[in-house]
């Protein structure tokens, strides 16, 4: 089986970060892992606190999962500062990692930041330059790349400047842009533009969409796909997913989406005997 390891914060809420990940690979078919970099008290109304982990032992989890089971791609999701940012490229660096897919989680919902700068500066020094896919959302954009994006061709115009910081990849997502009919993600390798289009849904249940996009698109590499057929498969999951969310009925707030799917696994009855 695949293995893919995340290095994310956790979720109490079970909707996004950690928890959506590890969600997200089992309904894909590939083996998670886990590193946590930050425990968060959270739910479908916010974040109610933050407790991040130290940076040495962000590396121990790190070097437990590599030094025995290996894995076939890495996703990162929020980092929470400067020392474990750097702690993850320099262990991406150790294990030579080439598959590696980076949510840079960089801003809350509202907009506030969630890194302080010196983080941000050490994302693009150290982990832009070996990641594989980056996917930004449309705020997260405007942020590394330091422009204001309202249209396709301003995401295009981000994607060359972020492009030129190392990825190999660029995937912004566009769900943000309030005037489209479409969610529509532009990937830039360098040489050329691919959208992927889908139908905008209307439903306030979308807490952890870009965690589970991100998670897809690493299970998908981790199987053996390129990454554009990674990308289709992984908004088509994500896509399905905010389809089915408001089936869950999760929390008073923005709501997690549908991770399964309705997938419902047989359960063979005569494996036990009941007396």
């Amino acid at each position: 089986m695949k293995k893919v390891l995340t290095i994310a914060g956790s979720d109490s809420g079970g909707g996004a970060g950690i928890q959506a990940d590890l969600k997200t690979f089992s309904a894909l078919g590939v083996y998670g892992m886990s590193a946590i970099t930050a425990l968060t008290a959270q739910n479908t109304l916010g974040v109610q606190g933050v407790y991040e982990i130290d940076a040495s032992f962000v590396e121990q989890q790190i070097d437990s999962v590599m030094m025995d089971m290996g894995t076939d791609a890495w996703k990162t999701g929020m980092l929470a500062n400067a020392e474990i940012v750097k702690c993850v490229a320099q262990c991406a660096r150790k294990y030579k990692i080439r598959k590696l897919v980076v949510d840079p989680v960089m801003l809350a919902r509202g907009g506030d930041p969630l890194l302080k700068l010196d983080a941000v500066q050490t994302y693009k020094n150290e982990l832009f330059p070996i990641t594989y896919v980056l996917t930004p959302n449309r705020q997260e954009a405007e942020y590394i790349s330091q422009g204001t994006i309202k249209t396709i061709d301003d995401i295009r115009r981000a994607a060359k400047i972020i492009k030129k910081m190392g990825p190999q990849f660029v995937l912004i997502k566009g769900g943000h842009i309030e005037t489209e009919l479409e969610s529509v993600d532009v990937l830039y390798n360098g040489v050329e533009f691919t959208e992927f289009h889908a139908k905008r849904i209307a439903t306030k249940n979308t807490h952890g969409t870009g965690c589970t996009y991100a998670s897809a698109i690493a299970a998908e590499l981790a199987i053996g796909h390129a990454v554009k057929e990674a990308i289709h498969i992984g908004k088509a999951y994500i896509t399905k997913a905010i389809m089915l969310a408001d089936e869950l009925e999760i929390g008073k707030g923005h709501g997690p989406t549908n991770h399964f799917q309705r997938i419902v696994i047989s359960v063979n009855l005569d494996l036990v005997t009941v007396k």
